[in-house]
């Protein structure tokens, strides 16, 4: 029998914490659902026992789990009952009623029920399924509902949990193994029946191990020279397993962990799941830079772009989640999926009417005043026609891949894991090399820097640091933009650039369309508040990458987090292509 809901008891001091409260009242919530499809399944007899049992329960209990028959779902409709007893007695084949005895399972009882039916084609019996099928809906419900209600229940003990052991769950990766644990007690609370459900269970098993004994001694007799070899591996094998059984449980747990925290795919499926969905943002780029081709005549084309690209950990950790060890060939579509949901490109025709001066040809016609004779005379003048202003807006709006699949509907178990993954990175750091972007967008450290107090004599280089330095510490966002949603490279420069009082506006850039605007000088002229540009960082053609030089061989830039950085690092130092001056 499946159990009834469990609802929790909490104490008025686990209910002051707000996260408790919440995960608490939608706890209960859902076991109060739970409880009335139950009901609509359970005999009145059975209902009573219920409630003399809660009753009773409710005046010492703080947090209880079902121990009560009473708190038993009845059993799901027999399919092997109804057909044994409603289906006309000319139906039913020898077959069938060896199928009835043979078989106790319900799911292989409404297996066999189903192919009786076939073949009973009376009015009675069709009658007879339409009631049976009612009942199986209403009990699947039910079930449903428990089942969600337990993960209520799970959700609001470790919210309890939290709040009594604050230090306790101060990384995702030690929450997931929390979690899990509190999984495992709370189902074993629920499992948890004695007497006749472990009598049975003893006496089962007794009955095996006697079989089984027959038939060692049977081996025995007919393996005696065999029996010594085996005795001999038998009792190094104990001793061996003696030595390392204090290890099996720390074992055991760390295989889980492990397990949890790591990439299940080969290495060869990650990359190329990766360079497929590289290569529909390499054909999104193609297509923005050929905008001008393919959509000719206009006399202005507009440009809003972000930068196209995408975090790898990101696509390995959801993809790891949803289908655990997956090959590139089964996720394309989900690839397709996560692009679209990823990318919006807004191509927007705009008409202005704007006047302009044009020189037209017009004639005069003069007269001798002698001799009466006329004749005609061209001349030029100019006049301001209105005319119409074609202009293409081109928008492209890259919402960010960690964001997509964090509102792509993850349970709450999925995306805790998908965030375990992302900040241990599958253990496999070794799988996207060195760029920038492939960090996990977590935030966290970042390195200060002290600058020099004759460049901040500059007063618009002084009014770019100011600014720039209040998000010291916000994490990549691949698309990011502004401070509510943090940013990526180009997002946080273009951030600056407006809003640190200078009276630029240059709008939202990508790291190429800021080297464009810029007046690009010799290194050896660079000097603070210049933009410093990189490329190659990732799979993309002109500048990747953009920071602020501040002087002294050191910018700062949108890393992971934003942070002040040598720019004489190898890494830096391989991937340098210019330095640009804002006009």
């Amino acid at each position: 029998m499946a159990k009834r809901p469990t609802r929790l008891r909490f104490t008025e001091d686990d209910l002051s914490s707000d996260a408790v409260k919440k995960a608490a009242a939608k706890a209960e919530k859902a076991a109060s659902k739970a409880e009335k499809a139950v009901d609509k399944i359970t005999p009145k007899k059975h209902r009573k026992l219920r409630q003399e049992a809660d009753v009773s329960a409710s005046r010492t209990a703080k947090l209880r789990f079902g121990k009560a028959k009473a708190d038993d779902i009845p059993p799901k409709p027999s399919g092997i009952k109804r057909t044994a007893t409603h289906a006309p007695v000319d139906t039913l084949s020898a077959n069938v009623h060896k199928s009835i005895s043979r078989y106790e399972d319900d799911n292989v009882g409404v297996q066999t029920a189903h192919q009786t039916e076939l073949g009973a084609e009376t009015a009675c019996h069709v009658a007879d399924h339409a009631v049976y099928s009612h009942k199986l809906k209403a009990y699947d419900k039910a079930e449903k509902l428990v089942s969600k209600s337990d993960k209520a229940n799970v959700n609001a003990l470790f919210e309890k949990f939290k709040k009594d052991n604050p230090n306790a769950s101060s990384n995702p990766l030690s929450r997931w193994q929390q979690k899990h644990n509190i999984k495992k007690e709370y189902a074993a609370a629920r499992a948890g029946k004695g007497g006749k459900a472990t009598a049975k269970g003893a006496e089962k098993t007794a009955k095996g191990a006697k079989s089984l004994t027959q038939k060692i001694t049977d081996f025995c007799v007919s393996h005696k020279t065999a029996l010594l070899w085996v005795l001999a591996i038998g009792l190094l094998f104990m001793v061996i397993s003696g030595m390392f059984s204090s290890c099996s449980t720390m074992f055991q747990g760390g295989t889980q962990v492990v397990l949890g925290t790591s990439f299940t795919a080969e290495d060869e499926d990650i990359l190329g799941t990766d360079e497929d969905y590289t290569a529909l943002e390499n054909d999104l780029r193609s297509q923005v830079d050929n905008i001008e081709s393919t959509h000719p005549g206009y006399d202005e084309y507009r440009y809003a772009l972000d930068e196209i690209g995408h975090n790898p950990y990101e696509l390995a950790s959801y993809l790891t989640v949803v289908f655990e060890d997956y090959t590139r060939e089964e996720v394309q579509a989900t690839l397709q999926q996560l692009f679209e949901q990823q990318y919006e490109l807004i191509l927007e025709e705009e008409v202005e009417i704007r006047t302009r001066t044009e020189t037209r040809t017009g004639t005069r016609t003069h007269t001798d005043p002698e001799t009466g004779e006329t004749w005609e005379e061209e001349y030029e003048y100019e006049v301001e026609v209105e005319y119409e202003y074609y202009i293409l807006n081109v928008t492209l709006r890259n919402y960010g891949l960690g964001n997509v699949i964090r509102s792509s509907g993850l349970s709450a178990d999925q995306l805790e894991r998908y965030e375990v993954l992302l900040e241990t990175l599958g253990n496999r750091s070794y799988l996207f090399g060195e760029d920038v972007s492939s960090a996990p967008g977590g935030g966290g450290e970042y390195t200060d820097y002290d600058i020099p107090g004759e460049a901040l004599t500059d007063t618009a280089f002084a009014n770019m640091i100011r600014e720039a330095e209040k998000y010291l510490g916000y994490p990549y966002v691949w698309g990011g933009s502004s401070p509510s949603t943090s940013f990526d490279c180009s997002g946080f420069v273009s951030w600056v650039i407006n809003n640190c009082g200078n009276g630029w506006s240059v709008g939202r850039q990508t790291a190429n369309g800021l080297k464009n605007l810029c007046a690009i000088i010799p290194p050896s002229e660079a000097k603070p508040g210049d933009l410093i540009f990189f490329q190659g960082t990732y799979g993309t053609s002109g500048a990747s990458h953009v920071g602020i030089y501040v002087g002294n061989g050191m910018m700062i830039h949108c890393g992971d987090p934003i942070s002040y950085a040598s720019i004489e690092t190898n890494y830096w130092q391989q991937h340098f292509y210019c330095f640009g001056r804002i006009p």
